[in-house]
């Protein structure tokens, strides 16, 4: 099957700027910013953001505040602070061995950093690389791992697969099969992460007083590290 589907990645791979570089810190920036966010949404604000901190020295030296501002509009904005924690701590001490030390990676992004950094012969699965295993009951290599994430995203899709023009569809056992819908993410309108995006949003503008914000929400953010309460005033932090 690792033929088949190499042959159909050579004609029909995603153009995606984090597949140009071996540069782990850029690969990290990408992986964390693709948690929960989609492709299109990303491309953008990646690039914008390897412009500003083109090194890990780089973004090292940003204060937290200046992270969780640029970060605006790519959503879970704790992604941000554990980001730059594991940067500072690649600037402080080296990447590690057992990169899932790092702060904010866990096996997914540690296998990607391996596989897509380092030449490791390792297959970051995520839900759609899982799935075209499943579906196929094929174990890939680490060589694969591109070519079964664009599969996965755009052809072997979850509800609605388009099996007339997969390639690996002569071999597969679950040709035409689809997944039972999964459980939806809740509602972003009216949810306390809007609060909290929204209380973030104003504080980002400026400092603002207390009072004036959703008392609930600003706990929640200074638990986070998000901001910081002084006084009665609510700012970003300019230090952890």
């Amino acid at each position: 099957m690792e033929v088949e589907l190499l042959a159909w990645f050579a004609q029909h791979a995603r153009d995606l700027p984090w597949r140009r570089t071996r540069d782990p810190y850029a690969i990290l920036v990408s992986e964390v910013m693709l948690q929960q966010t989609q492709v299109e949404r990303v491309v953008p604000r990646y690039l914008r953001w390897l412009e500003r901190w083109p090194t890990t020295e780089a973004l090292a030296l940003a204060a937290p505040a200046e992270v969780i501002v640029e970060w605006q509009g790519l959503g879970y904005n704790r992604r941000a602070l554990t980001l730059h924690r594991a940067v500072r701590q690649v600037t402080e001490l080296g990447w590690p061995t057992d990169l899932t030390t790092l702060p904010g990676v866990g096996p997914y992004t540690a296998a990607a950093l391996r596989n897509f950094a380092f030449g490791d012969d390792v297959l970051p699965r995520d839900v759609n690389v899982g799935r075209v295993e499943r579906r196929t009951g094929h174990s890939f290599d680490g060589a694969a791992a591109q070519a079964l994430m664009d599969l996965g995203a755009t052809i072997c899709l979850a509800r609605i697969p388009r099996c007339s023009v997969c390639p690996l569809a002569e071999a597969c056992p679950s040709r035409g099969t689809r997944d039972e819908p999964a459980r939806r993410q809740s509602r972003f309108e009216g949810s306390f992460r809007q609060r909290r995006a929204a209380a973030l949003r104003l504080v980002v503008t400026s400092p603002r007083a207390a009072e004036e914000l959703d008392p609930d929400a600003v706990g929640s953010l200074e638990r986070d590290g998000l901001v910081v309460v002084d006084h009665g005033v609510v700012r970003l932090p300019s230090e952890p």
